[in-house]
């Protein structure tokens, strides 16, 4: 199996309404991946992202700044290096905290 480079740097970003800025940084045109979609977000102030859907496994990694997730009902602040795992029909709520930019990636993989 042949490596690609991808410099998400270079990739467009689609701006979303509340939720900062996006671009796919995994998928079948990028990389082959058939099953897999993976996304870079930054938020800035007021900006949050909603994680979650049924029939999908998401892994939501914070790269750069600080965070809250709502999730069951609690909410958790975090930043650079933590992450939560959504199994199928589990949602949560990132949502932007701190001065600084915050920079997630996504990971959206089929229930097998």
């Amino acid at each position: 199996m042949a490596n690609t480079y991808i410099d998400t740097n270079t990739l467009p970003r689609t701006r979303l309404a509340g939720a900062g800025e996006m671009t796919e940084v995994l998928n079948n045109q990028l990389a082959g991946a058939k099953n897999v979609v993976a996304t870079v977000h930054w938020l800035n102030t007021g900006d949050a992202v909603d994680a979650g859907a049924a029939d999908v496994h998401h892994l939501v990694y914070v790269m750069e700044g600080e965070a809250t997730i709502a999730l069951n009902g609690a909410t958790h602040r975090v930043e650079k290096g933590a992450g939560v795992y959504l199994g199928p029909s589990e949602t949560a709520r990132i949502s932007h905290v701190g001065a600084a930019p915050l920079k997630l990636f996504h990971l959206v993989v089929p229930k097998q």
